[in-house]
């Protein structure tokens, strides 16, 4: 028996499982802004906004958070119906990787409380096998080993047939030179060369690529890429996400505002920005539609994309260049959701959520009473199912879509999804079609919009605006926002916030043995 006590080392702390997860410093600083420090106006309440608001809030800077909306969540919100019901721009996953979109809901709910998980989420495509990642361990590269043993759509056959070369590119990675060494490169194109096998194509490009509201053959090769390394290839989070467990203004963003407010955030929702003025040499220069003009020492806009615009190009900043960058930017294609309070339940063991391919437009389907707790009181009450349909990347006219035979040709796939509901009655139904997200085309990583301006009055944020790290999506806006405030706030000698990636480069005990594997089957 030793003499001395045996003392554990304290492992560093992480945000999420994978001890690999980098941790991002901000710049040192004081720990608040002096007294009197000037204003800074965020313009947009969606994630991007709300990150840069906490960010600057909580070391002491005054800020006015303006959201034309009358909820805050940006294309993450909901609103409330009539009979207590609520309705939402679709359903969004959360996933484990997400850690600052996480770290920002942790200011209102310390243990995340209000993420329950998704056991699993099949993806099926029609006529053809079902992929499922239940199961499966999350650390690489025990993954991909087991998901090719176990998935239909993807076996060791296929592995033969896929060029090495390329697929080595999907574990050589480095962010963020990985997103501009895809440069004009589409993610069609990729998988093309890659000789991905055609039914796992249907479903990891169909399924995952439209997630970004984009078409294939329009989306960047170099987000496909990261998107392998985040959810799969670079982190052991695992592909299994979490979900809010009722609507989001009530888990996620009435509680957020409620934490702004305590900090002293002046929350202006319903009140839209008209107007960016920064052609002075003293305050920028907010105008709101109401006419009232705001002046701030600083300005983050975290507005949607066309909004962003047309301020940006009013805006006063003379840069050529840099305006030219702006006027480059585009929208990805109309998307539409769908919810739907049927007459009748689903069938017993449907998932509460399935992703598709091969269904026409439909690209998922959710039955929100497994989950939300206002879509299951909904359910209980009534006897029927809440199903929200997605279609993304819609074809459409100068971002005019026939909505009636979309509508009607959905219906019919939702039929096939589930016979159970072919003849189903709606008694309530909420469908909205939106053309407000920005494309990650395959266009130069170097074109896009980064969170500094050539005014250094003015910051960026949002999922268009260009980041280092391997981030998409939620996470993307929640970062770049927490970047903003970041640099805001080391202008002013304030320490900022600590940010959290998966591995910026590839895992290198995964890379030689799939490398060896690669090689040996093809």
């Amino acid at each position: 028996m030793s003499l001395f006590p045996v003392t554990r080392r304290s492992r560093p702390w992480h945000p999420g499982r994978d001890p690999r997860a980098v941790r991002h410093p901000a710049l040192p600083g004081l720990d608040r802004a002096a007294e009197g420090a000037g204003p800074v106006v965020v313009v947009g309440g969606g994630v991007a906004g709300l990150a840069a608001a906490t960010g600057l809030a909580e070391r002491g800077v005054p800020v006015v958070l303006v959201e034309p909306q009358d909820e805050l969540g940006g294309r993450v919100r909901a609103w409330a119906l009539e009979d207590g019901r609520s309705m939402s721009r679709g359903f969004h996953a959360f996933f484990r990787q997400y850690y600052n979109l996480r770290s920002l809901l942790r200011r209102a709910d310390p243990g995340l409380d209000h993420l329950v998980p998704i056991e699993d989420y099949p993806l099926v495509m029609a006529d053809g096998p079902e992929d499922s990642f239940t199961g499966i361990p999350r650390t690489p590269p025990l993954n991909l080993a087991a998901f090719v043993a176990k998935s239909p759509s993807f076996t060791l056959r296929d592995l033969t047939r896929v060029d090495a070369g390329a697929a080595m590119e999907l574990l050589d990675v480095a962010f963020p030179a990985t997103f501009s060494d895809y440069d004009g490169e589409s993610a069609a194109h990729f998988l093309d060369r890659l000789r991905f096998p055609p039914l796992a194509r249907h479903l990891a490009l169909e399924v995952f690529a439209r997630s970004f509201f984009a078409d294939p053959d329009d989306f960047a090769a170099g987000e496909l890429v990261a998107m392998f390394h985040a959810y799969f290839l670079g982190s052991s989070e695992g592909l299994l996400f979490d979900v809010p467990d009722d609507d989001y203004e009530t888990t996620l963003w009435g509680p957020v505002r409620l934490h702004l407010e305590g900090l002293g955030v002046d929350v202006r929702t319903g009140a839209s920005v008209t107007g960016l003025d920064l052609s002075g040499a003293g305050a920028a220069v907010v105008t709101l539609a109401s006419g009232e003009e705001l002046e701030a020492a600083a300005v983050v806009l975290a507005a949607d994309p066309t909004t962003a615009r047309g301020l940006l190009l009013a805006s006063g900043i003379e840069d050529e260049a840099w305006r030219e960058r702006v006027a480059l930017q585009r929208l990805a294609p109309p998307f539409a959701v769908w919810r739907l309070w049927l007459d009748r339940r689903a069938a017993p063991g449907r998932p509460p959520f399935l992703g598709t391919s091969g269904f026409g437009p439909v690209d998922n389907v959710s039955l929100l009473e497994q989950f939300e707790a206002g879509a299951r009181a909904w359910s209980d009450e009534h006897g029927g199912s809440v199903v929200e349909l997605h279609a993304y990347a819609l074809p459409h006219e100068d971002g005019v879509v026939d909505e009636k035979a979309l509508r009607a040709r959905m219906r019919v796939e939702l039929a096939r999804v589930c016979p159970e509901l072919t003849h189903a009655v709606a008694v309530h139904e909420e469908w909205l079609v939106r053309r407000d997200c920005p494309l990650a085309a395959p266009t130069p990583w170097a074109d896009r919009l980064t969170v500094s301006t050539p005014d250094p009055r003015l910051v960026l944020a949002g999922d268009g605006v260009r980041c280092d790290y391997p981030v998409a999506l939620m996470e993307r806006a929640a970062t770049t926002g927490f970047l903003a405030a970041n640099r805001l706030l080391a202008d002013v000698g304030v320490r900022g916030h600590d940010l959290w990636s998966v591995p910026m480069q590839a895992r290198n005990r995964v890379s030689a043995p799939l490398h060896r594997l690669l090689l040996r089957v093809s």
